[in-house]
């Protein structure tokens, strides 16, 4: 269903006042992806509208999924998840899942999906399942060895002048949340790289060397300079109503074929309501 903005107001009030739809159900169509605006996709609930403009509610992308599929075979599937969006279910968290609707999807294909790594509740980006139980124990069980490469973008608050690397180790505590701990813990590696300073504000391009829980975030809270909206790790600020942190990049070595494959996706619109242009 399409609809014509007559004055300026924010996304989500247009939506209410346009469409019968209850406040929750419009919040979960924006945090999958169901609403374009002038035929592109946005998730920010106070995205400014203006006179003119073309809002269309409802709209799925060509698989039927409340997000977009970068890359599918016969062996593996690769979605962008949304932030908002568990991973999996665990004892806290029982709501609606990606490997969910993944595996649902699959279900209609008589395939099946199997989870071979995570993304943070509020970690947009690249996520990877495999189809096949073969492949999904190979990789779980030498994961570091075909892992090639998983990168992020960050906005942290304050200014960080220079590239980074952060080595120590992590824990977890009965609360759930992770910290800097002595050699008890898992060890922890994190590169990062300055890409622009702006308003308070530094964007990072980040690589993960380790997959701990929670890590950039730790990491980058120890700094003094936590992710943007990550109340979580001592974020005072929330300029885009979500996590600042998406995976852009995975990599890695297929097992059987040792082919390399690498799946890449664009920094969120709303990122560049802080930074700015970004200069390539």
């Amino acid at each position: 269903m399409k609809y014509k903005v007559t004055q300026e107001t924010e996304l989500l009030n247009f939506l209410l006042e346009a469409t019968s739809k209850k406040r929750n159900d419009l919040k979960k169509a924006l945090k999958f992806n169901q609403v374009l605006v002038n035929g592109k996709s946005e998730s920010y609930h106070a995205f400014l509208l203006h006179a003119g403009d073309e809002v269309e509610l409802g709209k799925k992308s060509r698989q039927d999924l409340p997000f977009p599929i970068l890359y599918e075979d016969k062996e593996i599937i690769v979605i962008n998840k949304p932030s908002g969006l568990v991973s999996e279910q665990t004892m806290h968290n029982k709501s609606e899942t990606a490997f969910m609707i993944v595996n649902g999807y699959l279900k209609k294909k008589k395939e099946k999906a199997y989870l071979v790594h995570r993304l943070d509740q509020d970690t947009s980006g690249v996520m990877m399942f495999v189809k096949n139980k073969k492949l999904y124990e190979e990789l779980t069980h030498n994961w570091n060895d075909y892992v090639l490469e998983r990168s992020y973008q960050a906005i942290v608050e304050g200014t960080i002048k220079k590239d980074g690397r952060i080595e120590n180790y992590l824990s977890e505590n009965k609360m759930q949340k992770v910290y800097v701990s002595n050699k008890k813990g898992k060890k922890a590696i994190t590169n990062y790289h300055v890409l622009k300073n702006v308003k308070g504000y530094t964007l990072l391009d980040v690589f993960i060397e380790t997959g701990r829980k929670n890590q950039i975030r730790v990491h980058m809270s120890s700094l003094g300079h936590p992710i943007a909206g990550d109340r979580k790790y001592g974020a005072q600020t929330n300029p885009i109503r979500r996590l600042a942190l998406h995976a852009n990049i995975f990599a890695f070595e297929h097992p059987f074929t040792h082919k390399t494959m690498t799946f890449k996706t664009e920094m969120p619109e709303t990122f560049y309501k802080v930074t700015g242009k970004i200069k390539k």
